[in-house]
């Protein structure tokens, strides 16, 4: 789901080695070949239920109780907030001391992986849970380092889409725009009256880097080379951040007061009250909506508009993960649980109050009541989206691109103009600013 990471991810990566150090002296007793029923693992979730712990509490107890009947392993279910996770597995790596398993953001997969903390999903182990050929394959790509064995496997999909009010539309003679010249155009003919024909999140560096990526991708753009060598600057990736940016800018179909948005709410509450026709968000986002009062006939999704002859990339590959931490002494009990999680069952169980996509074929979806929606969603999930950059600096990009657009945003609504070289100077510093979080590997 949607999640906000306030930690700095590049604090994280500076310790790598000597958290390789731990990783290898972890003990590896009750393997894979070792009898499982009556252990008690120790597992940390994540609050997907985007309400209370408690409401998450509430439904993975059936779950986890059937696999409890199932196996003999009873599970001490911990839930943890998106601004604890990721503080709690770093604080875990680095001490030795941790659950037998963690949700994990999908993201944080790669810098996770260099950390050498994790059991990779290979030989015993991949066999244990079934196989990894199982697993959607873009999915399944966002589960480590680029050509390494995975450390982490997928446990819930979610993509971006395009959110649009029907009703806005219908009275506008409109339909959902199938290039990003058409959403630019729809957009600026819904903006009057008080009502934006766009909300963003333009102060959430989560959602920032979200957007560049795909925008960048749409241009024909990589963040980095094959070697895995950073390539902000690129042109693609200037115009792309660029056309992101116009939209407030020079399109001027955003607020000016979306640039202080940060909660990853805010718009999706404007379109909830009629403030604006059109937001981009995750399938989950269905959820927020119904809280806020906003019926699901009332708007319609598709996926986001690539600009005439661009890539057909629409979204990242949205999630979370699932990750044995190395040092468990219950990994045969942990590979059981995780086989499990991404069984048919629990991926059917899930889906509903979680809103999230199967990452398992042969899975049918059942994260909506309506069919076209979830139609929408998983095709864009499964053949429209890419992995973000599979490389250990992924979390220095994502948080220092991010932030490099929060201030561009914050230039833009202030009144100021911001160009392509200002853009190419904001992520010259972000590169910089990665390739320094690289160099104390």
């Amino acid at each position: 789901m949607k999640f906000s990471r306030r930690t700095k991810l590049s604090a994280a990566i500076v310790g790598a080695a000597s958290l390789a150090l731990i990783a290898t002296g972890c003990s590896t007793s009750g393997g894979s070949g070792s009898s499982a029923s009556g252990t008690t693992l120790t597992y940390w979730a994540s609050n997907q239920s985007g309400t209370t712990t408690a409401a998450d509490v509430k439904i993975l107890t059936p779950i986890l109780a059937h696999f409890t009947k199932e196996t003999g392993i009873k599970v001490n279910l911990q839930v943890i907030g998106w601004g604890d996770l990721q503080n709690n597995i770093n604080n875990a790596v680095s001490s030795g001391s941790g659950p037998d398993v963690t949700n994990i953001g999908n993201t944080w997969a790669p810098y996770l992986a260099a950390t050498k903390a994790f059991v990779p999903f290979t030989g015993a182990a991949a066999t244990a849970i079934g196989g990894t050929s199982r697993f959607i394959p873009t999915a399944l790509a966002t589960g480590g380092l680029q050509n390494q064995a995975p450390t982490s496997v997928p446990y819930i999909g979610l993509t971006y889409g395009l959110f649009y009010n029907k009703a806005m539309f219908s009275a506008a003679g409109l339909t959902a725009p199938t290039t990003w010249e058409e959403m630019v155009s729809d957009a600026q003919k819904l903006t009057k009256g008080g009502v934006y024909g766009m909300g963003l999140e333009g102060g959430s560096y989560t959602e920032n880097i979200h957007f560049a990526f795909i925008t960048a991708e749409q241009q024909g753009g990589s963040w980095y080379d094959a070697s895995g060598k950073p390539t902000f600057t690129t042109n693609a990736n200037v115009q792309g951040v660029l056309r992101y940016l116009n939209l407030m800018q020079d399109d001027k179909v955003v607020n000016k007061s979306n640039a202080e948005y940060s909660a990853g709410t805010e718009a999706m509450a404007d379109f909830a009250k009629g403030k604006v026709a059109m937001v981009v968000n995750q399938n989950n986002g269905s959820s927020t909506l119904k809280a806020d009062g906003m019926s699901s006939s009332a708007y319609g999704v598709a996926a986001i508009p690539t600009i005439a002859g661009g890539k057909d990339i629409d979204s990242g590959i949205q999630g979370i993960n699932l990750a044995i931490f190395k040092n468990s002494k219950n990994q045969a009990a942990a590979l059981k649980f995780v086989k499990f999680m991404t069984s048919s069952y629990a991926q059917t169980a899930i889906g509903l109050p979680y809103a999230t996509i199967p990452v398992v074929k042969g899975v049918a979806p059942t994260f909506s009541t309506d069919k076209a929606f979830e139609s929408t969603f998983t095709k864009i999930y499964d053949t429209q989206s890419a992995p973000y950059p599979l490389v250990a600096s992924e979390g220095a990009f994502e948080q220092n691109v991010g932030t490099a657009l929060n201030g561009l945003f914050a230039t833009v609504a202030t009144g100021g103009k911001v160009t392509a070289a200002d853009v190419k100077a904001a992520l010259t510093t972000a590169q910089n600013k990665t390739l320094a979080s690289e160099a104390t590997q």
